[in-house]
């Protein structure tokens, strides 16, 4: 944030100039570095985001705080606070003391009773300069008003001090979106993310950011805490499904604004950096805090911290987070159903007559490869394609939805179904590498499932083998361990495996990827909404 443009006098607008122009500049300059907590920190001024771009503004043209402070100690202060809106500071001068004061225009014009300009004191208008600091607001601008009054003495007490004050001009600010944010902004609306603004700042600024990012559109308008004040629980519940701004709140109604989204069965994250901003971090499902320009305060309140400030890296988190429980979920149906056909092939095997398949170490071998490596790899699986134009997901949502358990049921009886069926060919032919044959069978096949579920709705054609590559790699390393499983004369009698003709070889193969064909067929009816609709 930079303090962008100052008003004050006679001056229709300009940058803060050089020291010793005579008043009012040099009264506003001195305002804005004396009415401010920056301190430097090893040679580096560190303070809130505003009053940095005052203090820096200030220092530009030649109002160091430093030596203003050597010339003007300070010797009380009136903090800011979310009700007075304003923040005073006094300073000790050769005539008496002095009082700059700091704030929202709309509160401190109604404690001015007069101006300063090059000529000196003279009336004010406050309905001019309101509609002036609207004018800015409406463009963007955050808009403080500072002013000053002189005291011969100390005042014997605070509670006057911000009264009958002298206004020395405005000051607009901006801090320029990112940009990032408005596509980052469009990308959460696609996905089913509501961003909403919630500020202290003027109606007028929130709306013209929240527009020019793309969380309001124009007809829209902002719910003041004014507004706020004057609204039920019950009746907030029902404004919050329609309002995208917020301003002018207090730290008290920004809980109340997620107690009433969550109310809705709404998921909240807030964002904040400020003390203020702490106690709604807290009550939020997910609190982001600041980590460069946020307090500690809102760091140890929140549930995650963002590192550089940057909306659209919370937007990248969300894709991620997506990506990860989309590949959680395609590793236990690809686990779940590889396991399930295992089991089938042993229970059903007997029914219909026919020798155990499997020895113990078949099915240890079957476990290790087809669930190690390939599973492995699925941490490396890129996003879905459109993950991020698809709605939330409900948080109490089981992880088997949208079908899978159906998928592992069906997968584990095809499976144990072509296993059982490639060993009643293999023993009607006589031949007494059966076994083998089995054993092939359900590896491979649990191999091109791996590949078949590698995408929940995308053909593997259309996201390609080679988009993949560690997974494109598991899968043929396994391919050649098996076959050396299968051939190496050191490892069959380990195995009690017998090596295959090349003609039993390929129709294991060929079984094998009737998995892959009937997922992509699976898929195809999920794409056209025919099964697993949600």
């Amino acid at each position: 944030m930079h303090a962008e443009r100052v008003f004050a006098g006679d001056e229709d607008s300009a940058d803060l100039p050089p020291a010793d122009t005579g008043p009012p500049w040099t009264n506003l300059g001195q305002a804005l570095a004396l009415c401010n907590d920056v301190m430097r920190r090893d040679g580096e001024p560190v303070g809130e985001p505003t009053e940095l771009a005052l203090y820096l503004a200030a220092e530009q043209a030649g109002y160091p705080k430093q030596a203003l402070e050597e010339a003007l100690p300070r010797i009380a202060e009136l903090p800011f606070d979310s009700t007075r809106k304003m923040m005073t500071t006094l300073h000790r001068e050769e005539s008496g003391v002095v009082a700059y004061v700091k704030g929202a225009p709309e509160v401190l014009l109604n404690r001015c009773s007069d101006r300063l300009t090059a000529a000196g004191t003279q009336a004010i208008d406050p309905t001019g300069v309101s509609a002036l600091a609207h004018q800015l607001a409406d463009q963007g601008y955050r808009v403080l008003a500072v002013a000053e009054r002189h005291f011969d003495a100390r005042p014997s007490s605070l509670d006057d001090v911000e009264q009958g004050l002298t206004l020395l001009g405005l000051v607009a600010l901006i801090d320029p979106p990112r940009p990032e944010a408005r596509a980052a902004v469009e990308e959460c609306r696609g996905a089913g993310i509501t961003p909403v603004m919630i500020t202290g700042d003027h109606p007028g600024t929130a709306r013209a950011i929240a527009v020019r990012l793309g969380i309001a559109d124009e007809g829209d308008k902002a719910l003041t805490g004014r507004d706020l004040a004057e609204l039920s629980d019950d009746a907030l519940q029902q404004r919050a499904a329609g309002s995208r701004i917020y301003a002018r709140v207090s730290p008290e109604q920004k809980i109340r604004i997620v107690k009433a989204l969550q109310a809705r069965g709404e998921y909240v994250a807030m964002t904040g950096d400020g003390i203020n901003d702490a106690p709604a971090l807290k009550r939020a499902g997910i609190g982001v805090a600041m980590g460069d320009k946020g307090t500690d305060v809102a760091r140890e309140a929140a549930d995650m911290v963002l590192l550089d400030d940057n909306f659209a890296t919370i937007v990248g988190a969300v894709r991620e987070g997506r990506r990860i429980f989309d590949n959680i979920r395609k590793f236990i149906k690809d686990t779940m159903s590889s396991n399930s056909g295992e089991i089938w092939t042993l229970f059903l095997a007997p029914f219909l007559g026919l020798p155990v398949p499997l020895l113990p170490i078949h099915i240890l071998w079957i476990n290790l490869v087809t669930d190690g490596l390939p599973g492995l790899a699925f941490t490396a699986e890129p996003a879905e394609p459109g993950i991020m134009r698809r709605p939330p997901r409900p948080p109490d949502e089981s992880i088997f939805a949208h079908g899978m358990w159906q998928h592992v049921v069906w997968v584990g009886l095809f499976v144990g179904g072509l296993s059982i069926a490639s060993q009643a060919w293999a023993i009607s032919r006589g031949v007494e590498y059966w076994q083998t044959v089995v054993f092939t069978v359900l590896t491979l096949s649990q191999l091109f499932h791996s590949l078949a579920v590698r995408s929940e709705r995308a053909s593997l054609l259309s996201i390609g083998l080679f988009s993949n590559l560690p997974m494109l790699g598991a899968v043929l390393l396994t391919v050649g361990l098996q076959l050396a499983v299968i051939y190496s004369p050191v490892l069959n009698p380990i195995f009690k495996t017998q090596p295959l003709p090349l003609f039993d070889l390929a129709v294991c193969f060929a079984v094998s990827s009737l998995v892959l064909v009937a997922v992509e067929a699976e898929k195809a009816l999920v794409r056209r909404g025919l099964i697993y609709a949600s």
